[in-house]
């Protein structure tokens, strides 16, 4: 199959993890994609991270750039059937939707939300998608106010697979020292992370522990806090390193303050396959995520619960043993083919609107356009759209094809 998607790449956004999540695996599957992305003068984020691929190409500005461009050249020049894009309030719209027209042509189009709530800019609903992909049920409360229900089509957030590493080996990788817990707060967040400081020094007095700090963004409001032993490295790192920083550690700590709207944490979906356990605030960022988070509710039971992961208490315990299950239904593999499921059905529908005369000589779905990738699997779809194209052939090589439409449609 050839995919294009417009999205952020090699960026420390949840939109360019996400992205990457998926892409990877695609490609993996022997797929054909091209990735459009932001100039690297002007991306979503605070850091490129990784090196782009042969089939990434940067051609366009973010939507809030102060003059917002797309070099429309390269999409219109690539060969896709497929085309999504990711994170539309963050891309340049309205010139985008100069050469939609031409994409919807000759492919079938899709477009992933990222946003929380529904957007207050007219130009985000110019475009006529074929589906609209969401994260979960909260996001398709507030879409189908918006769009057709039939378009809405959930699919989750995806993970990495499990790699669980060695401690030792990746704490003298890293230069950190063996006999301490390591306690590791990474992103760009950090300012929401200083109410739990204070309390993680207070654990700290029953065990030997070091604060690690990985972060790109944001050191300066750490200037002046009291915390016995802390290291901070001022990186955004590639994934394989940030799995060597959670290798190293004995929990990873997410302090998010709750908002409006539909959310997730792409940091936690990033971090779960290490295995390292995550301890995060009881907020919408982590509803989603059941058991393999270990949450708490106020900071007072925030230290019972870090005492509880540092010492491999109960709540540890749950949170790993309901981890394996979590990452084989969300991880990357298993959503980048519920993907390739829906753009298989949508392939077939856009065969249905290209040839709607010989479909209709046939047996059909009569609501197909109601079918969903949990409904119909991978070789279903296929043979569904084989099924058109046989059909058509046959068609083709039947004498008076046009007197015995007359008669179908009578």
């Amino acid at each position: 199959m050839k995919i294009a998607m417009m999205s952020a790449w090699n960026e420390d956004s949840g939109v360019s993890i996400h992205a990457e999540l998926i892409g990877r695996e695609w490609v993996k599957a022997g797929h054909d994609l091209k990735v459009f992305s932001f100039f690297t003068h002007d991306f979503h984020g605070t850091a490129i991270v990784g090196d782009d691929e042969d089939y990434v190409v940067r051609c366009f500005t973010t939507s809030g750039s102060k003059d917002p461009y797309l070099d429309p050249r390269p999409i219109l020049e690539a060969d896709f059937e497929i085309f999504v894009t990711q994170d539309l309030g963050m891309i340049p719209k309205d010139p985008l939707g100069k050469i939609f027209h031409h994409i919807q042509r000759r492919a079938a189009t899709l477009t992933v939300i990222h946003d929380n709530s529904p957007s207050p800019d007219p130009s985000f609903y110019q475009f006529d998608w074929d589906r609209i992909v969401c994260f979960d049920r909260r996001y398709e409360e507030f879409l189908k106010r918006y769009y057709p229900k039939e378009k809405i089509s959930p699919i989750p957030f995806p993970c990495m697979p499990i790699h669980r590493g060695d401690k030792e080996a990746a704490r003298r990788k890293l230069g950190l020292p063996q006999d301490k817990k390591i306690i590791l707060i990474f992103g760009q967040r950090l300012k929401e992370h200083l109410p739990v400081i204070p309390l993680i020094r207070e654990v700290a007095t029953h065990f030997p522990c070091m604060l690690l700090v990985v972060s790109q963004k944001d050191l300066g409001v750490l200037t002046g806090i009291e915390m016995g032993e802390m290291e901070i490295r001022q990186e955004s790192p590639p994934i394989d390193r940030l799995y060597d920083y959670l290798h190293a550690s004995d929990v990873l700590i997410i302090h998010r303050s709750s908002c409006n709207g539909a959310v997730v944490s792409s940091t936690a979906y990033q971090c779960l396959g290490s295995g390292c356990p995550i301890l995060a605030s009881n907020t919408n960022f982590f509803e989603t995520m059941e058991d393999v988070v270990v949450t708490y509710s106020d900071l007072e039971e925030f230290k019972v619960r870090l005492k509880d992961v540092l010492t491999g208490g109960e709540k540890y315990r749950a949170s790993q043993s309901a981890l394996q299950s979590f990452l084989r239904l969300n991880s990357a593999e298993a959503v980048a083919r519920r993907y390739i499921d829906l753009f298989e059905i949508m392939l077939g529908e856009k065969t249905v609107r290209v040839f709607p005369r010989f479909w209709r000589l046939g047996r059909y779905p009569r609501h197909l356009d109601q079918m969903r990738p949990h409904l119909v699997t991978g070789s279903q779809a296929r043979n569904l759209q084989s099924s058109v194209a046989k059909r058509m052939v046959k068609m083709h090589n039947i004498k008076g094809i046009k007197s015995r439409h007359s008669t179908v449609r009578q």
